[in-house]
């Protein structure tokens, strides 16, 4: 689990929000490259091929990780690092068990953890679930400029409380525009 570029440049009078420069490296989703998939308001848990599962975690600079924490990947500009704990420990401990008590076989890889004790439910979800990343809805976004994007995703976001898109190019790379990138109108 790397972190996703956002789409569009922080604006650097407000960094809550982006204008509408693109990102160096994510030009390919304004060219309409790759293919746009919900992106799930929740937390992010993984399923390892051992059959364990983590909880997506960040530690602030200066802080101590937490025991059994896998570190991936550190950001240069606030360097805050983002990894994994065991579940287990984590704060989504109950909400995890719960989801996966409601079954389902699980294949290896990430998923969002959603539901009526996570994030306000902007899922609207009536219990705990797990969704798989790698099937999550795909998208088509009438076109890819900004104010297309812009008023997509926060469509988008009113509409089914996702918390904004994915972009995902066929060579792996990947791009998020989220709702709360944009002030409020």
């Amino acid at each position: 689990m790397r972190k996703i570029p956002t789409l569009f440049h922080r604006d650097p009078e407000d960094r809550r929000y982006v204008t509408s420069e693109v990102t160096p490296g994510c030009e390919w989703v304004l060219a309409g490259e790759g293919t746009a998939t919900r992106k799930y308001d929740g937390t992010c848990v993984l399923l390892d091929e051992d059959g364990n599962w983590w909880a997506r975690r960040e530690v602030k600079p200066g802080k101590q990780p937490p025991a059994g924490y896998r570190a991936v990947q550190t950001d240069p500009v606030t360097g805050k690092t983002v990894g994994w704990e065991p579940i287990a420990q984590s704060a989504f401990a109950r909400f995890h068990a719960e989801a996966v008590a409601a079954g389902a076989d699980r294949a290896p890889g990430s998923y969002e953890l959603v539901g009526p004790k996570l994030n306000g439910n902007p899922e609207r979800r009536t219990g705990h679930q797990l969704l798989r990343h790698a099937t999550a809805e795909v998208l088509a976004p009438p076109a890819r400029d900004h104010a297309a994007l812009r008023a997509f995703v926060l469509a988008l976001a009113a509409e089914s409380g996702a918390e904004g898109v994915v972009f995902h190019h066929p060579d792996g790379r990947m791009a998020k525009l989220k709702a709360r990138d944009f002030p409020p109108a």
